[in-house]
């Protein structure tokens, strides 16, 4: 009878398309991943691959065999998030994922009283402007800043984000209309049109790609960049306030405006340390509301 590891070998070979790509995949050497095909093979009385040029390629009954590994490894997947869920006590390990920015400006201070608060939970935080995939168990908990919930998972709306103008402190009190004087100063601008493809619009409609002199693929690197008198940027008015050298330049923008998520796989709600996290974020970003969206 075939062993879960079976399926496991063969869709490792089948990924990689080599012996060698699947050895360090699951961890051994050349030789067991050799044997352990020939014998499953020998056992099945079928071949899987075809040995060629371009490495192993599937036979047919090495395709059924590996859509069968997928559907056992999606079904595994699930009972770990149901099993895991059904733990009482807020402890073990909880992974985090969030931005950059979020972390930086945000975040980093309620992770210190959160673990203050529950010294038995272990974080691990992924720093990733990607977002990672919560049904597959890449994170326990998201905090993202989004326009909208784009899962659908388990989530909840903590604040509204507010942006604005910001320029270098050297600015402050001078009058400025970002629209009437927008195409008068050099700007700065994130890099990954998509993740904030507002503010792209914006500049595109009121500034226009040649007074876009610096671009840069982290908002911290860029919110630096302007507190240093490089131009002007759209910022998420907590970002901005807390950047020193940065004044804000116009009043919040409704247009621009984002929103601040916490997402998690429904299966886990129930699990003690993600309740807890939870319940102890939502609180902690509720009394920071003020900045968040600039009251």
């Amino acid at each position: 009878m075939l062993s879960w590891d079976d399926f496991r070998y063969v869709k490792a070979i089948a990924d990689m398309r080599s012996l060698a790509g699947a050895a360090e995949t699951l961890g051994v050497n050349h030789s067991t991943v050799f044997r352990r095909l020939g014998q499953i093979e020998q056992q099945l009385g079928a071949r899987l691959f075809e040995r060629g040029r371009a490495g192993y390629a599937l036979t047919a009954c090495g395709e059924q065999m590996v859509e069968l590994a997928d559907r056992m490894g999606e079904d595994i997947v699930s009972f770990e998030r149901q099993a895991t869920g059904q733990d009482l006590r807020p402890s073990g390990e909880l992974r985090i994922t969030t931005s950059d920015l979020v972390l930086l400006h945000l975040l980093n201070d309620v992770l210190i009283g959160f673990r203050r608060a529950y010294p038995e939970i272990v974080l691990d935080i992924v720093v990733s402007n990607q977002r990672l995939n919560l049904s597959k168990r890449d994170a326990d908990v998201a905090v993202r800043a989004i326009y909208q919930n784009p899962e659908p998972l388990a989530g909840r709306k903590v604040a509204r984000i507010a942006w604005a103008v910001f320029g270098p402190s050297a600015r402050a009190g001078q009058p400025f209309d970002p629209v009437a004087d927008g195409r008068q100063c050099d700007w700065l601008a994130f890099a990954d049109h998509v993740s904030i493809a507002r503010a792209m619009k914006w500049l595109k409609e009121h500034v226009g790609e040649k007074r876009i002199v610096y671009k840069a693929n982290t908002m911290v690197g860029l919110a630096e960049a302007a507190a240093g008198g490089m131009g002007m940027a759209l910022l998420p008015c907590y970002v901005g306030t807390a950047v020193q050298g940065l004044t804000q330049l116009s009043p919040p923008m409704p247009e621009l405006e984002g929103e601040l998520w916490m997402l998690s796989h429904p299966d886990l709600r129930g699990t003690a340390r993600v309740r807890a996290f939870l319940d102890f974020c939502g609180a902690e970003i509720a009394q920071r509301r003020k900045v968040i969206e600039c009251l």
